[in-house]
């Protein structure tokens, strides 16, 4: 008798009936089981946001016997079928298999050697929606809070981008700039890049729009990019880097909303002094350097 192989992701917090369905219909017609889990090259995330090992842990916890091992995501579905059937029989040598899957299975991608078996469905069970019902929802116990340190000190530390603007008028010789709540010296306009921003041009006239108000520009041209000290970030791993872009002003009325609290043309000519006299926010200090260096006319 073949030996039956699960191929399925378990991204839930438990396994649900339709997973210990899956699994029951499977072990009782073959004696041996084995469950590959799909493993995402990234580390954490809506979609995958549990670790090959705790997913490991939550099968074997109601079936121990069963054999759980890890197939990486591949961009090429021939590739990741090589995968499976290299992984199974290098494990396996003398074994035949007979692979098994259900809702939104692997089947329709998979071209290996193996024969493969579509199970009916048992109720409506959808991962996605079960995982959004745990998203927000927060338990007095010691292993949620463990399982919150996991989760961050299993990820990749992040660079989080964000883009400032150097708006001129009156042939560069004014810049615009704003100042926050949060730290009372000038600054270029500016925030974070949005995920549904289609490039960073976009989203630095995204946010020049949002914190300045409706008005017409020119085409952005990038200028420069910076590690900034950030205060939210000083003692993180963590880190931001923006890019400086430039644009030209041509028409509107420029008021202070969103987070910026006042907003001011000021000649480039001043902006050395404005330096001097510490009026310029210090982590924008490299970027206005670079504006000073290419727009200050002599």
């Amino acid at each position: 008798m073949s030996t039956a192989v699960i191929i399925a992701r378990f991204q839930t917090p438990y396994l649900h009936e339709g997973h210990k369905q899956l699994i029951g219909m499977v072990k009782e017609n073959h004696a041996k089981l084995i469950i590959l889990l799909g493993v995402s090259p990234i580390m954490g995330s809506r979609k995958n946001p549990y670790d090959y090992y705790t997913r490991e842990k939550m099968i074997k916890k109601d079936n121990p016997e069963v054999i759980v091992l890890p197939i990486s995501d591949h961009p090429s579905d021939k590739t990741w079928s090589e995968n499976i059937d290299n992984l199974l029989k290098s494990v396996f040598p003398a074994e035949q298999f007979c692979l098994f899957g259900s809702r939104d299975s692997f089947i329709p991608y998979y071209s290996g050697r193996f024969e493969t078996v579509e199970l009916p469905e048992h109720g409506d069970y959808n991962a996605t929606e079960l995982r959004k019902q745990y998203a927000d929802k927060v338990f007095d116990s010691n292993d949620f809070r463990a399982g919150i340190l996991y989760a961050y000190y299993n990820q990749y530390t992040k660079v989080y981008p964000t883009v400032d603007i150097a708006c001129f008028r009156n042939n560069k010789t004014e810049i615009l700039l704003g100042k926050k709540a949060t730290n009372n010296k000038w600054r270029f306009i500016g925030g974070f890049a949005d995920p549904e921003d289609t490039s960073y041009e976009a989203a630095a006239k995204r946010e020049l729009i949002e914190e300045c108000g409706e008005m017409e520009i020119g085409e952005m041209t990038y200028e420069t990019s910076r590690k900034i000290n950030d205060w939210r970030y000083r003692n993180e791993a963590d880190k931001i880097i923006t890019l400086l872009f430039s644009c030209d002003y041509i028409s509107g009325s420029p008021a202070a909303q969103d987070d910026i609290i006042d907003l001011d043309w000021f000649p480039v000519v001043d902006l050395p002094q404005m330096i001097e006299n510490q009026t310029i926010s210090p982590e924008h200090l490299g970027m206005f350097e670079v504006i000073i260096t290419k727009y200050l006319k002599n």
